[in-house]
């Protein structure tokens, strides 16, 4: 098993540089980069995509280095390439980005282009909101879907498995943005209770509670984000489980196990579970990933959350070129270790599980 992970760890370099080339290359082809952003703002046009659309010969390359950052505007030359210089524009593609990898391999993901602050030091500052969202979206999601999708096993084809059945489809069918309206609007004073508050993760006084009084505070202000960014996941969780223990229960050994008398709890829980969760772990990271780094940015948008979502979309209409590229990189690095410790998982739930001998 060392060997495999090994194998693992050392794929996990050509596969980020290979995330990192792509989207680097793509970069070199979008319109409005930094410096056409400052320069928008310093000529008083707001955007630089509505200078872009209105400015004629003001097309852009993040690259910076030719006559179209000017267009129509009296900037001086000298200004543009002394900005070009600051942003490490004024070198080749390749440069900057061999120059990125080094650092990057360093853990120094440099400083942000607009915002004064370390990429690093801005990612551990918005992480506690993102990670809530996703640590807690999927401990729910897998302490309601895998009990559920048991009992639906068990009950299949009955009232029971019909009726939730239809429930977790329509839930599933519910946007995670119209299901977190609706529960603004019912529950944090939109138009009937203030039960919820209505943004934020902690409440001004923070620093003053108990920490009894900080965890309950804490629970209060996640409690409708995280119930919409969960919403989602039962449907797909819920049949998978359901699936996988119908195909083990129809299986020869669970025959011979009821045949021998064995509890039907114990046929469930002590033959059935072990070999049927195997793909519903598999599923862990996948689940995880997609909650924490896909729904974020609706949840954080509408209650008001200053997370990784956020803080990604910004710094893309901004064009701010470190934090899309270091938040890329360490996401990336996180989702392929993850990948790692789902097969770790694998061999913890069924040591019979050799990753290694398969591979020979």
């Amino acid at each position: 098993m060392g060997a495999y992970i090994f194998r693992r760890l050392l794929l996990i370099i050509p596969t980020l540089l290979g995330i990192m080339i792509i989207n680097f290359t793509l970069t070199q082809f979008v319109p409005g980069g930094p410096i056409e952003q400052i320069i928008a703002q310093m000529e008083g046009e707001g955007d630089v995509f509505e200078s872009i659309s209105g400015g004629g010969d003001a097309g852009g390359d993040q690259a910076g280095g030719d006559e179209r950052y000017l267009g129509a505007r009296g900037l001086p030359q000298e200004f543009i390439d002394e900005l070009e210089r600051e942003f490490g524009f004024d070198k080749p593609p390749l440069e900057r980005f061999l120059t990125m990898m080094w650092n990057y391999m360093r853990l120094d993901f440099g400083e942000s282009y607009f915002r004064s602050i370390g990429v690093f030091e801005l990612v551990l500052e918005k992480l506690p909101v993102s990670v809530t969202l996703g640590l807690w979206s999927t401990i729910i999601a897998y302490l309601v879907s895998i009990p559920l999708g048991i009992r639906k096993a068990v009950k299949d084809g009955s009232s029971f498995d019909t009726w939730t059945s239809g429930i977790i489809i329509v839930a599933y069918a519910i946007p995670g943005f119209l299901f977190a309206i609706l529960l603004l609007v019912l529950f944090a004073g939109g138009s009937y209770w203030q039960v919820f508050p209505l943004r934020g993760l902690t409440s001004d006084n923070w620093d003053e509670m108990t920490l009894i009084g900080k965890a309950a505070d804490y629970f209060w202000h996640i409690t409708l984000p995280v119930l919409a960014s969960t919403i989602s996941s039962f449907a797909t969780l819920t049949l998978l489980t359901k699936n996988s223990f119908l195909d083990e229960i129809k299986k020869q050994y669970v025959v011979t196990a009821r045949a021998k008398g064995v509890s039907e709890r114990r046929v469930l829980y002590g033959h059935v579970f072990r070999n049927a969760m195997l793909i519903v772990i598999a599923g862990f990271p996948s689940l995880f990933i997609g909650v924490f780094f896909g729904g974020s940015l609706i949840i954080e948008t509408i209650f008001s959350l200053d997370g990784l979502g956020r803080l990604g979309f910004e710094a893309a209409v901004a064009r701010d070129y470190p934090i899309i590229f270091g938040t890329l990189f360490v996401f990336g690095l996180v989702g392929l270790v993850i990948g790692i410790l789902s097969d770790l998982m694998y061999v913890f739930v069924d040591p019979r599980i050799d990753f290694e001998a398969r591979e020979a």
